[in-house]
């Protein structure tokens, strides 16, 4: 997948509408003690607490010539803090059976904290531990340096993820943005415990935090606890100053792999989250490409011709860009055809719009998948942190659904007519594909 996205968040808030179960409804606001303002939902039939939370910025705040160290910060967080080396700090969450992780995404460092109520005030310990007092001893340092290179090499093998980072450095050249979330053997390899101290003290703060917990918990409790966590970290940290950016599009890249099967990155500048035309690029990219098997791509592409193994499109707002994504699989011998084919669908789309069975398919899909993302308490803590880092209202569950059903046919075409130019796609194919003609060729 496209390095550092995380589609499944983002399929989350596409598929919110009338189906949200009731569990799921009811998010209460507070402010705690240390004024740090938190998303509840008091779920009493279960004696387990969900937290999640995320400091904007994520690998953003990656120095230029040093990807990759939000990454490993994730990795090393629950590796040893405070007076707890890695084996005790670990040891300490299996007998609490407290599950603590981290991610860093482009735009932002997530975090999730789940745990049996009785043990909550020593898990919020640990969780204060990794954040305030890591310790980046050189055992684990070193150990998940490997394996973050391992991985690395893996994909530096793997024509997809070659065809995603290509694509990223192709997009947003000279931006953060075209940098690889996880770095590169070389820049990972020289990474030091101070650059990793140093990211947490810029990337850690106050000013671009937001919290959310579900579980049997009321307000008066949870306020202190999160406090315990996250009252110690400075007020404020690094400067968030990424600036705006368009995706470059209008080019054709071939990167030469000895693979049987190309695989193909295309995509064109998209839409920002707070878009008035939003929800309706969001049932225009369903109809196209955007899950499921009844999409106009998946039955010209590979039902009706047979050309490929995959294909799919994907919508990523980022905090300052937007990216209309799609990717697909096929022969080398077919890879000129597949995206001749691709163009057509998008050009007659553009001309034509959506059929009203494709408009109608879109979004039932769309409204009536939503329960399935929504099957545990930390699923709803990660969809009201992603709520708010999207700055949606806390009644976003109740009122999602009248927003995709708002959409109309006249819609979807306008949209289409202003995103899609199927003559002016960013082209990434690695494999040696017959036939395509490239801008660059690697």
């Amino acid at each position: 997948m496209f390095d550092g996205l995380k589609p499944a968040v983002l399929l989350i808030l596409a598929l919110a509408g009338s189906h949200v179960p009731a569990h799921a409804a009811g998010i209460e606001t507070f402010t705690t003690p240390a004024g740090i303002e938190v998303w509840l939902k008091n779920e009493p039939t279960i004696p387990i607490l969900a937290l999640d939370f995320a400091f904007r910025g994520g690998a953003s705040l990656d120095p230029a010539d040093q990807p990759g160290i939000a990454n490993m910060v994730s990795g090393l967080l629950d590796e040893g803090a405070g007076e707890l080396d890695s084996k005790s700090f670990q040891d300490r969450l299996d007998e609490l059976s407290v599950q603590l992780s981290f991610d860093a995404g482009r735009d932002e460092f997530h975090g999730s904290l789940t745990t049996l109520t009785q043990n909550q005030d020593e898990a919020f310990d640990l969780l204060r531990l990794a954040l305030n007092e890591p310790r980046f001893d050189p055992e684990p340092v070193e150990r998940i340096r490997g394996q973050i290179v391992i991985n690395l090499r893996n994909d530096a093998q793997n024509p997809d993820a070659v065809a995603w980072q290509a694509f990223s450095a192709a997009a947003f050249p000279d931006h953060a943005y075209g940098r690889p979330v996880d770095g590169t053997p070389e820049s990972v390899g020289a990474i030091t415990a101070q650059d990793l101290q140093d990211y947490v003290n810029g990337a850690f703060a106050r000013d671009r935090l937001v919290v959310s917990a579900v579980g049997a918990i009321d307000a008066e409790t949870l306020g202190p606890l999160v406090d315990r966590a996250f009252a110690g970290l400075p007020q404020a940290g690094a400067p968030l100053d990424v600036p705006d950016v368009t995706a470059r599009a209008g080019r054709v890249e071939v990167i030469d792999m000895d693979v049987p099967q190309a695989a193909i990155a295309f995509g064109l500048p998209g839409i920002s989250r707070d878009d008035p035309d939003f929800y309706a690029a969001f049932v225009l990219n369903k109809a196209l490409g955007g899950g499921g098997l009844n999409t106009r791509l998946f039955e010209e592409v590979r039902n009706k011709r047979g050309l490929v193994y995959s294909v799919g499109t994907y919508l990523y707002p980022y905090e300052h860009a937007g990216l209309w994504l799609g990717s697909a699989g096929t022969q080398n011998a077919r890879a000129a055809e597949t995206l001749e084919v691709v163009r057509g669908v998008l050009a007659d789309v553009v001309e034509n719009g959506l059929t009203q069975t494709e408009l109608d398919d879109a979004k039932a899909y769309l409204t009536g998948s939503f329960p399935l993302q929504l099957s545990s308490n930390a699923a709803i803590a990660s969809m009201l942190v992603s709520m708010q880092l999207d700055r949606l209202g806390a009644d976003y569950l109740e009122t999602r659904n009248a927003h995709i059903e708002a959409v109309s046919a006249e819609d979807v075409q306008r949209v289409a007519r202003r995103l899609l130019d199927p003559d002016n796609l960013l082209v990434v194919v690695t494999g040696r594909p017959e036939g395509i003609e490239a801008d660059v060729t690697n």
